[in-house]
């Protein structure tokens, strides 16, 4: 019988560094946060280097790895090892020219529970991500985990409702959230405060519509590599909310953390039975929400 409760982790971190160090960084994280009790572990997007989307720059692309190299080869045997699940965002090369923003769910024996590729893809000021990544095509998962049912959404597709809902409906219980949002520097004294709180709020909003606990890993630390530009201030802030968008566990905005919160199945259901919004969804009503943009 599958567990009712379980542990989950984020893991904040700054990871302005090269990729064998941020490997090494996140291995040593991963087991402080196993040895804390956690049963999944989630690290922020691109966990093995710099936020490189910054610029657009060909020569960006030789941060890529194939399917089941580097990254899941570590993580695969520390998850063996420690009994734990881990999603581990990374930089995925597919073939020559088609590249994508993916997340590895490895489960408690090492193997792939799941892949996810990011389908949302941003093209912001510094966040040229277009220019990098091909989008999803995968589609939304819930994946099943010795641990738990667990879903994985990238960054960009947190703000979008109908992700949180579609991966909820496939029965996730959790929606992970491997992130890098942080504030444009010239922007934070103006902008700062009502783009953080939008940040939090759509994705309680998420916990909330769907009854699902929501988990959400982000990166720390000012990222300044290009000439001529302020760099990015990650906001890190990470945070766990239970299903009705209580904060279980919040990070801070400027230190490397681990959080640890417990997911009940039990009040998960008993939530769902008092607000049963899944019950009252008026399907038959919803069609026009394939449309890009409804005509009058």
């Amino acid at each position: 019988m599958a567990k009712r409760k379980y542990k989950i982790s984020v893991i904040q971190l700054n990871l302005n560094d090269v990729a064998e160090n941020n490997l090494k960084k996140c291995i040593s994280w991963v087991r402080d946060a196993a040895s804390q009790g956690a049963e999944v572990i989630l690290l922020p997007e691109l966990y093995s280097s710099h936020y490189f989307c910054q610029s657009e720059d060909v020569d960006n692309f030789a941060l890529a790895e194939p399917l089941y190299s580097t990254s899941f080869i570590a993580f695969s045997e520390l998850a063996k090892e420690l009994g734990v699940v881990i999603i581990v965002p990374f930089f995925e090369k597919r073939m020559a020219g088609i590249y994508h923003n993916s997340a590895y769910i490895i489960d408690t024996d090492g193997t792939e529970a799941g892949l996810y590729r990011k389908m949302h893809i941003p093209d912001d000021p510094h966040f040229y991500e277009k220019f990098y990544f091909t989008p999803g095509d995968l589609g939304f998962q819930a994946i099943e985990t010795k641990k738990g049912t667990v879903g994985t959404l990238i960054c960009w597709d947190q703000w979008y409702p109908e992700a949180a809902r579609i991966t909820a409906l496939k029965g996730a219980e959790v929606l992970f959230y491997p992130t890098a949002i942080g504030w444009h520097p010239k922007e934070k004294e103006q902008y700062g405060e009502n783009q953080y709180g939008a940040w939090m709020n759509v994705m309680k909003g998420h916990a909330v519509a769907n009854g699902v606990f929501v988990a959400a890993a982000n990166r720390i630390g000012l990222e300044k590599y290009l000439e001529g530009t302020e760099g990015i201030q990650f906001w890190g802030a990470s945070f766990i909310a239970g299903p009705q968008g209580e904060i279980l566990a919040q990070a801070s905005h400027d230190k490397e953390e681990i959080l640890i919160a417990e997911v009940d199945l039990d009040l998960q259901e008993n939530v769902r039975q008092n607000w049963p919004f899944f019950r009252d969804r008026r399907i038959d009503a919803f069609g026009d929400i394939t449309k890009r943009a409804i005509d009058k």
